[in-house]
């Protein structure tokens, strides 16, 4: 793509991945970089075109405020308790302060803005506005607005136009490909518009005040810095009631819980109560290399891990609503899938994005995920599971059916002999997976309990027999004879982080002697600098070229199988590793490099953070059983 001309510096180099900072008003979320370039938001949604992606291409778009002079940050952060961007810069001539935030609106009783609302889980509603706020808190600064979105993921560039009769209000535009999608800028700033992009270059003096705003889909901008900053301080006082309700134990780990489960409530969907995996496409999983996979939609996979942090950690109405969204896809009895649009939509076809050069090189970027279409086994299991946790919480069954339920153990029943692709989701030839057999077991065993709790008795003898004949050929093909530990797969040596699950599904106890062989087997051979792997490469045919990063979730799964085979001093100490590679806002992502400790893969992870709560909290319980 060819750059035009511009009057400001532009960043060339990507910052490091853990370098963003996530914003999110629970219908679109943000990246920001450490420069305050907004380098990533999609729209209308989080799995639409973006229109600023220069996370995947320096000329795919991006919204810079700051210094006209690139500096680095003298402070990243978020206020306490929020989702709020803090930025603090120091020039040689004066510091200036920049607040980011996606805006939540105030407590109303209006009707749903949006006609595909399915269950609003309150009445904060989402105002369309990317908000931004600026000081000067000392001396003089020179700052510097660029606004340069480009529609359709880096394609179209935006046409912009004044509106009203001052410099502060602008309209960008696309084609008509971008479906009438247009973004407003409202400032008190003055404006000009340069071919794609509104600029503003002007003075601050300490004490000065200026606010840029932009909004989408009927998204009410403030008139005024004072309106501006009340707005800043409504979304805060969101975040915070929310995280108040919440149950905390008081721990040095506090805060780690805290901003785990903020990201959480930002990767939220609010309309339909779906949780998305990562708002991002395509960051490498390998640098430079093919491992780039679109996470913008909601796994069934993280159900019943959801389910049970948010819990546990007091927020119950969160948790049901993903257990709501996932039970709304068994309407009609249709096919459990893997993953699902936030909308709920069952196809997610894949396509590259061939005109991106990608982060750091890495292509292809890709569009979509086939991984809608994979056999993958454990889904039964997970969603069983979540069920049961559900009831164990004191919730009804509400929203699903016995009968629905009952499908979908009986789909367990029919094809856990059967060959998948397992929970990594391998683009080579399916394969007895060890973990796949024992979430089918996972659905079994639940699924008779709920049956015995249902008076439905013949149904729970069926599946507990079943049950036993899984259990029975995983602890005869699954088992490496020699070593006595779960293997990857079927007759086959080679170890795999999701067997993990074993001890955590209780699929065996901790004090089984071929469960505790397992868990320091792979501590010990399926780490890198004590960090996990999912498997070694060089024994898996995933399909796909070049190396991998340890995995952050296997890690966290690593501290709680720990904790449950009794090595909670090992447990302790590779979760405080762990929480030593968070990123500087306290957010993660799929991988960890641990040479390097730079972070891999789509950012932030729904499933790392999940999965840290589930360590820490096992960590804390075994520290008060321990006295």
């Amino acid at each position: 793509m060819t750059a035009p001309a511009e009057p400001f510096p532009r960043p060339e180099r990507f910052p490091p991945i853990a370098d963003y900072a996530f914003l999110s008003d629970r219908e679109v979320m943000a990246l920001v970089a450490p420069a305050g370039t907004v380098e990533w938001l999609c729209l209308p949604r989080p799995d639409g075109p973006s229109v600023f992606g220069a996370i995947l291409d320096r000329e795919a778009g991006s919204f810079r405020i700051g210094p006209a002079e690139l500096e680095v940050p003298a402070e990243h952060r978020y206020l306490p308790g929020t989702n709020i961007l803090e930025t603090t810069w120091q020039t040689k001539t004066g510091w200036l302060l920049v607040r980011d935030a996606l805006v939540i609106g105030p407590w109303t009783l209006a009707e749903p803005r949006l006609p595909d609302y399915v269950r609003p889980p309150d009445d904060h509603r989402a105002r369309h506005v990317l908000l931004r706020t600026i000081r000067c808190i000392n001396g003089h600064v020179d700052l510097e607005m660029r606004c340069e979105p480009v529609f359709g993921y880096g394609l179209r560039e935006a046409s912009w136009s004044y509106t009203g009769e001052s410099y502060g209000a602008a309209v960008a535009k696309g084609s008509d490909e971008d479906d009438g999608l247009a973004l407003v800028l409202t400032t008190d700033l003055r404006v000009g518009l340069e071919g794609r992009a509104a600029v503003a270059l002007t003075g601050m003096s300490e004490g000065d005040r200026a606010y840029v705003a932009l909004s989408w889909s009927g998204g009410t901008p403030p008139a005024s810095s004072d309106e501006a900053v009340a707005m800043i301080r409504e979304t805060g006082d969101f975040w915070r009631g929310w995280l108040t309700s919440g149950d905390f134990p008081d721990h040095r780990w506090r805060l780690q819980l805290q901003r785990s489960a903020l990201t959480l409530k930002g990767l939220t969907y609010a309309p339909t109560g779906a949780l998305i995996a990562a708002p991002t496409t395509s960051l490498p999983e390998t640098p430079q290399g093919e491992r780039n996979w679109d996470y913008r939609y909601s796994w069934v996979r993280d159900a019943t891990f959801a389910i049970w942090g948010l819990s546990t950690l007091g927020f119950d109405r969160e948790a049901n609503g993903f257990f709501n969204f996932i039970a709304d896809q068994l309407e009609g009895e249709k096919e459990l899938q893997v993953v699902y649009g936030v909308g709920g939509e069952t196809r997610l076809p894949e396509t590259t994005l061939d005109h991106l050069s990608g982060y750091e090189g890495a292509r292809p970027v890709r569009v979509g995920n086939e991984a809608y279409r994979q056999r993958q086994h454990d889904v039964w299991g997970v969603l069983l599971d979540s069920v049961a946790l559900h009831l164990r919480s004191g919730e009804h069954l509400t929203g699903v059916t016995w009968g629905e339920i009952a499908r979908q153990v009986e789909e367990a029943v029919a094809h856990w002999r059967d060959p998948d692709h397992g929970i990594w989701e391998v683009r080579g030839e399916r394969r007895h997976y060890t973990s796949s057999k024992i979430m089918c077991w996972v659905a079994c065993d639940r699924g008779a309990r709920l049956a015995d709790h249902l008076d439905e008795g013949e149904v729970a003898i069926r599946w507990r027999r079943e049950a036993t004949a899984i259990k029975s050929e995983v602890l005869e093909r699954g088992i490496d004879p020699e070593r006595g530990v779960l293997t990857q797969c079927y007759d086959a040596p080679g170890l795999d982080a999701s067997v993990l699950l074993a001890v955590l599904f209780d699929f065996l106890p901790g004090s089984d002697p071929r469960m505790r062989a397992t868990v320091l087997a792979i501590a010990d051979e399926l780490t890198v600098d004590g960090l996990v792997l999912r498997y070694r490469v060089d024994e898996t045919n995933d399909g796909l070229e070049g190396e991998e990063a340890t995995f952050a979730m296997c890690s966290f799964w690593l501290v709680s199988a720990l904790v449950e085979i009794g090595e909670i001093e090992r447990a302790r100490t590779l979760c405080e590793k762990m929480l030593s590679y968070a990123s500087p806002l306290g957010l993660y992502g799929e991988q960890i490099d641990p040479l390097s400790g730079r972070h891999r893969g789509n950012f932030p992870q729904a499933f790392t953070h999940l999965a840290l709560i589930n360590a820490i909290v096992h960590v804390i319980r075994a520290e008060d059983r321990s006295g």
